[in-house]
């Protein structure tokens, strides 16, 4: 557990430019990853899909009723590329660090990128400036600015606040969840190759914490989707 993160700091001779390399890798891979899989599941379209396209379908319908949960589809439409991009890079992206943690040295390279509070918050943060921006765009400016003196006024000042715990809470969920989760696998780990003792103690428990893992995975890329999609609502839907 006395791993730490690659860090480059002062890059480009700047002194609060520091970069994680480790996230810099694992968000590249991630969107490797899910760029070649959308590309597999819509490279040969068929009428009766088979293989990768019907995986992507069956992604893309599940992603659909996430939206029409949350709005109508006459609006929701325009954010189907955002809430599928969101919900298969998350996806990806939880399950990279359940299988394994690549250590180089003292340094962590391979592990999930959104287990790190940097990126899921950078996810949380650009959910809701999106959310602001469609809000004035469908809505217009003078309905935007209302709607945070609806119903009373002095309410005013709790929407403000609550715009920002919106933000930390989305990407802290994330975060927590998968953070916690490879703490845990690196402590199993650790146990496992311990002896033979620990071997015996801590194999079936690690392969227990891995399968809970994928779950999880799969669970936090739902609530994130679905999350981002509600805030989405609230500020271009007219009924909210």
């Amino acid at each position: 557990m006395d791993h730490t993160a690659p860090i480059v700091e002062d890059v480009f001779g700047i002194s609060w430019l520091d970069f994680n390399m480790s996230n810099v890798l694992m968000m590249f891979i991630t969107s490797l990853i899910v760029f070649v899989l959308c590309v597999l599941g819509a490279r040969k379209l068929q009428m009766k899909p088979t293989g990768a396209q019907n995986v992507m379908e069956w992604v893309l319908d599940f992603v659909k009723g996430i939206i029409n949960d949350t709005m109508d589809w006459k609006t929701g439409k325009l954010f189907l590329p955002l809430a599928l991009t969101l919900f298969t890079y998350i996806l990806v992206g939880n399950l990279l660090g359940v299988a394994t943690n690549g250590v180089v040295g003292h340094d962590v390279w391979w592990k999930s990128p959104t287990a790190d509070p940097g990126i899921t918050l950078t996810l949380s943060s650009m959910v809701i400036v999106l959310s602001h921006f469609y809000g004035i765009k469908l809505r217009g400016g003078s309905e935007y600015v209302k709607d945070y003196f609806r119903p009373l006024p002095f309410l005013f000042p709790i929407k403000i606040v609550e715009e920002f715990a919106n933000t930390l809470t989305l990407g802290l969920r994330l975060f927590g969840n998968l953070y916690a989760g490879e703490v845990l696998l690196s402590l199993l780990v650790g146990l496992t190759t311990s002896g033979v003792l620990g071997f015996l103690g801590g194999a079936i428990p690690f392969l227990a914490w891995q399968g809970f893992s994928v779950f999880i995975g799969g669970i936090q890329a739902f609530i994130f989707t679905m999350l981002a999609m509600v805030y989405m609502s609230h500020k271009v839907s007219e009924d909210h």
